[in-house]
């Protein structure tokens, strides 16, 4: 299990040398993480579960939610809730214009304003889930 979320998680284009060089390891040793060979011990782990910003807990399989601070299906209603009164401010003519001739949005500049507005309150609000979480629940994390 370790070693497929080790692969996963290096997948964006880092080589196991960057890992290893990272984390105080050799890239054989980084290597035989990844294949199940060995385990690192608990130090290494936790410069792992740093390294990648995801919880030990994660690393070990014991959790599917890579951080604590993830957000839940609650949490994205309420960011469909605030998206959906934050977009029927900039509908129709006495909306917000973000024109200067004055102009309405079209149906592709409103999509990519819903899209954008909504990655920016889905990542505030997992910036202060993260900030404001009490240590005691944060898990094997810090």
């Amino acid at each position: 299990m370790l070693g497929d979320r080790l692969k996963k998680l290096r997948g964006d284009g880092r080589t196991q040398e960057d890992v290893a060089k990272a984390v105080g390891v050799s890239r054989a040793a980084y290597s035989h993480f990844e294949n199940n060979r060995n385990e690192p011990d608990n130090d290494t782990l936790k410069k792992l579960a740093q390294y990648y910003d995801v919880s030990i807990d994660y690393l070990l399989g014991k959790s599917d939610k890579p951080h604590y601070y993830s957000l839940t299906e609650k949490d994205y209603k309420d960011v469909e809730a605030i998206l959906n009164d934050a977009m029927n401010g900039v509908t129709g003519k006495t909306g917000v214009n973000y024109f200067k001739n004055g102009g309405e949005l079209t149906d592709e500049d409103r999509a990519l304003l819903e899209a954008s507005m909504r990655q920016t309150i889905i990542l505030a609000k997992e910036l202060a889930k993260k900030k404001f979480t009490p240590k005691k629940y944060r898990g094997s994390e810090e």
